[in-house]
C-alpha cells in the first residue's frame, strides 16, 4: 500500500465503493456485502483492495468470522456515512423543486402545547405542504425528549422543567406563556389579585404529572412537603376538579377559556417559575428532513411576527 495522498483520494474514489465498504461492515462480510449490492464477490473484492490501496491503509481486517473495520476503517466509515446522508439530503432537496416537499414527518407534543399552539400551525402546514404525512404523538411532556433521542419523533415541543434530561437534543426557544392559578369561585383567594405557591399549598392543591415536579421543588424552597390529593392526567379534568369546588390548581393561561373563567377564579400566580418556557427538540448530530427543516422554520417565524399579547380565546 502507498502513502495518503488527499489529491488521489479525491480522485479515485467512487460513492459505489463507499457503500460497498460500509455494506461489508453491516454484513461483516464482503461476500454477503457483495449479495447486497447486486456485484460478484470478486469484484467486490478488488474494489475493497483498490480502496484499501487509495487510502494508503488497511480498512479492514480480515478474521475466520468475517470483517471489522480497522481503526482507519471506523473513521472512514464515519466519514462515509456522512457522505451518504448528505447524498440523501441533497437528492430530497433537489426533489422539492420539482415534486414538492414529501415525506413522514412525526412530531411529539404536549397536549398543553398542542392545543392553543402547535394544531393551527400543524393544520396551516398540511395545507402548504400536501405530501407530508404528519404523524402527532400527544404524550406526557417528560417522554418527548426520549422520543426525540430515540428517533420515534423528529420534533419534539415541550415545556421547560427543572428535571428534564436534554441529553442527545438540541434545543430551541419557541414560545412563552405564564402559569395562573385557578381557584373555586366564592373561595377565599378568589377575591385577591395573585397568590403565591405559598397561599396554595394548604387548598388540595390538585396536579397533572408535568406540574408534579415544579410543585414539589416549589415546596422544598419554603421547606415544605407536597403530596397531592388528587393526581389527574389532563388539565381538563384539573379545571373541572376546581369548578366542582374540591381543589385548586395551576394551569398554562393559553388553556383559560372563556367557559374556564366563567367557572372559576382565575388568578396570577407571583412565583418566579410561572413563566412557561416551550421549546423545539431535535436530535443532536442527525440532520433534519427537508418536511422537518421546513416546519421548523414555521414554527419560529410565526411567534416573530406577532405582537402584542397573545389572545388564546
Amino acid at each position: 500500500m502507498g502513502t495518503f495522498n488527499r489529491l488521489h483520494l479525491i480522485r479515485q474514489m467512487d460513492l459505489f465503493t463507499l457503500r460497498l465498504f460500509l455494506s461489508a461492515i453491516e454484513e461483516r462480510q464482503i461476500g454477503r456485502a457483495a449479495v447486497r449490492e447486486n456485484i460478484a464477490a470478486s469484484t467486490a473484492t478488488k474494489r475493497i483492495q483498490i480502496l484499501e490501496d487509495i487510502a494508503g491503509v488497511q480498512l479492514l481486517e480480515r478474521g475466520p468470522r468475517g470483517v471489522v473495520p480497522s481503526p482507519a476503517g471506523a473513521v472512514l466509515a464515519r466519514y462515509a456515512r456522512q457522505i451518504m446522508d448528505s447524498l440523501e439530503d441533497m437528492r430530497s432537496e433537489i426533489t422539492e423543486f420539482t415534486e414538492g416537499v414529501r415525506g413522514d414527518l412525526a412530531i411529539a407534543s404536549a397536549r398543553t402545547v398542542f392545543v392553543p399552539f402547535l394544531a393551527r400551525e400543524l393544520g396551516e402546514y398540511g395545507r402548504e405542504h400536501p405530501l407530508v404525512r404528519l404523524a402527532v404523538h400527544d404524550v406526557e411532556n417528560v417522554e418527548i425528549v426520549p422520543q426525540v433521542v430515540q428517533g420515534e419523533a423528529d420534533i419534539g415541543v415541550f415545556a421547560a422543567a427543572y428535571d428534564l434530561d436534554l441529553d442527545g437534543v438540541d434545543v430551541t426557544p419557541y414560545r412563552q406563556d405564564r402559569l395562573v392559578a385557578l381557584v373555586p369561585r366564592g373561595h377565599w383567594l378568589s377575591k385577591r389579585p395573585g397568590v403565591t405557591f405559598q397561599d396554595l399549598l394548604p387548598e388540595n392543591l390538585i396536579a397533572v404529572p408535568s406540574m408534579l415536579g415544579a410543585y414539589r421543588a416549589a415546596a422544598r424552597r419554603i421547606e415544605e412537603e407536597f403530596e397531592p390529593d388528587y393526581t389527574v392526567r389532563s388539565a381538563g379534568v384539573a379545571i373541572s376538579l376546581v369548578r366542582a369546588g374540591l381543589g385548586v390548581t395551576v394551569q398554562p393561561e393559553c388553556l383559560v377559556t372563556r367557559e374556564v373563567r366563567a367557572g372559576t377564579a382565575v388568578l396570577e400566580l407571583a412565583e418566579p417559575w410561572a413563566v412557561r418556557r416551550v421549546h423545539l427538540a431535535t436530535a443532536r448530530g442527525r440532520t433534519l428532513s427537508p418536511a422537518a427543516r421546513g416546519l421548523v422554520r414555521q414554527l419560529l417565524d410565526r411567534p416573530g411576527r406577532e405582537t402584542g399579547r397573545m389572545s388564546y380565546f
